[in-house]
């Protein structure tokens, strides 16, 4: 066990204290939620940028960090889908949430076949990834109906949008192995 698999693990801790947070009948719910999702991406960053610096990658760190990430995000999405009660919000909450399983399973698939580089994780995933996150920060932090939930809410619709675009482009480069030419 190392740091950067501790602050990996942390992450899934998180998710539980996130959701009751969220949920306490008190002002306060929305924004601590808010911090501790924020934090939670920071250890994002964090246990991957000291993996490489301090050459502490593991197996059990790769296989569990992009889990720990998933977790969160979809958590997050369907607690804010259940508050905004809104097909504004549920499209593309449902779109990232649905992306994550696509990718997940064709990334399984992939390194099944001995073709895993192919659907490495790519700069534009990056720039989704950042969106994300900030759009899920400001609909925790703001709730439904204040102006900043609605920018958070066009935050992410480009998030999907992004999603939607890397989905493509991870498709585009497993598609010779999905489907052999004879």
């Amino acid at each position: 066990m190392n740091l950067p698999n501790l602050l990996t693990m942390s992450r899934i801790v998180m998710i539980p204290v996130f959701v009751v947070i969220f949920y306490l009948p008190v002002q306060w719910s929305y924004l601590v939620s808010a911090i501790i999702f924020a934090l939670a991406g920071v250890t994002d960053w964090l246990d991957g940028y000291l993996a490489r610096k301090l050459n502490q990658s593991t197996p059990f760190g790769a296989f569990l960090d992009p889990v720990a990430d998933k977790l969160m995000v979809a958590v997050a999405l369907a607690v804010l889908i259940e508050e905004y009660a809104a097909v504004l919000l549920t499209i593309p909450a449902t779109v990232i949430i649905g992306r994550e399983i696509v990718i997940s399973a064709l990334r399984e698939w992939m390194a099944e076949v001995g073709s895993r580089a192919s659907v490495a994780v790519s700069y534009i995933g990056k720039i989704k990834t950042t969106a994300q996150m900030a759009a899920i920060v400001g609909l925790l932090a703001f709730p439904p109906g204040q102006m900043l939930s609605y920018v958070a809410i066009g935050l992410l619709y480009i998030a999907a949008g992004l999603t939607l675009w890397s989905m493509f482009l991870y498709l585009k480069a497993a598609w010779p192995d999905l489907f052999p030419s004879k």
